[in-house]
């Protein structure tokens, strides 16, 4: 269970002895390190982040898997020269690094080095060495929400600020990919973030607000959009999509009008029909439906 510190595990830990708390890959190092020399460990990586670290690169790139590198190298060879571009040809939107409770880093970090110190002036951690490379097609809100929902539920629920704080930032970025945000909620939610990473007992609480000051920090015009508009740039929210029919593809079928379940959709046989916005439950069911590609789902 987490406690206040210090003391350190460092100095006292399991059973009140002097532990190291460390990831694997730190303590696969050490042996190399002792049998090789440290000199010889530091001719890769930089001066104050020596060594290779090991990433998990995923996401919307060609090429996926584990990679090691040595610290040091920028994003943009991580992504374009070992990640082999984005998939499809789409455009490079964002990274999330560190895992959940890292940080993002967008197009303007394609050059930074991937070291400790720069990786922390950006907002952002080296952490568990997760690499998410997300395209245009991403909805930041909804990624923000996705780690918050991890975090909150991997929270142990023994202080305040991260059992509470964290449910309390759910809650909001659910609103917000619900269509139902408020324009006070984000002053609400930088606030919350900051007082659950300040106040958090343990490394999870104290970085799981990351994800959502980063997103605050480069993304705020879609989170404005989500609220101020009830629009999702990228087309990703349920519930802020529209569906509608091109009249110019639109043969008048009718298969999309017997396909829905609420009545949304009128018109006559052999004419374009018109969906009611007011009306559709955005389930999707005349798009899959429709062998004219004549209607589409939009919220950008």
């Amino acid at each position: 269970m987490p406690r206040p510190k210090p003391p350190f595990p460092s100095e006292s830990g399991l059973w009140g002895k002097p532990t190291l708390i460390n990831n694997v890959e730190t303590f696969a190092n050490i042996p190399w390190i002792i049998n090789t020399g440290a000199s010889r460990f530091r001719k890769a990586g930089t001066e104050k982040s020596p060594g290779t670290k090991t990433f998990a690169l995923t996401g919307q790139v060609v090429n996926t898997g584990l990679i090691e590198v040595p610290m040091g190298i920028t994003l943009r060879k991580v992504v374009y020269e070992i990640g082999g571009g984005i998939r499809g040809g789409k455009k490079f939107k964002a990274v999330q690094i560190g895992g959940p409770s890292g940080g993002c880093l967008t197009e303007e970090h394609l050059d930074l080095p991937l070291d400790f110190d720069s990786l922390l002036s950006a907002g952002a951690m080296v952490g568990s060495g997760g690499l998410v490379v997300m395209d245009e097609d991403t909805c930041m809100v909804e990624v923000a929400r996705f780690f918050m929902s991890f975090t909150q539920n991997e929270s142990c629920g023994k202080c305040v600020p991260c059992r509470e704080g964290t449910k309390r930032m759910l809650e909001i970025l659910q609103r917000a990919v619900d269509g139902e945000g408020r324009v006070e909620d984000l002053e609400v939610l930088e606030e919350l973030a900051l007082a659950v990473k300040d106040g958090s007992l343990c490394g999870l609480g104290k970085t799981a607000p990351n994800p959502v000051l980063t997103m605050l920090q480069y993304f705020r015009a879609e989170y404005l959009d989500h609220i101020m508009e009830k629009r999702c740039p990228a087309g990703v929210c349920q519930a802020l999509a529209a569906y509608t029919i091109d009249p110019e593809k639109c043969k008048g079928c009718g298969r999309c009008k017997k396909a829905c379940p609420v009545q949304a959709i009128s018109g006559e046989i052999k004419k374009a029909f018109v969906i009611d916005q007011e009306k559709c439950i955005k389930c999707g069911a005349c798009v899959n439906l429709c062998a004219f590609k004549a209607i589409a789902r939009g919220g950008k």
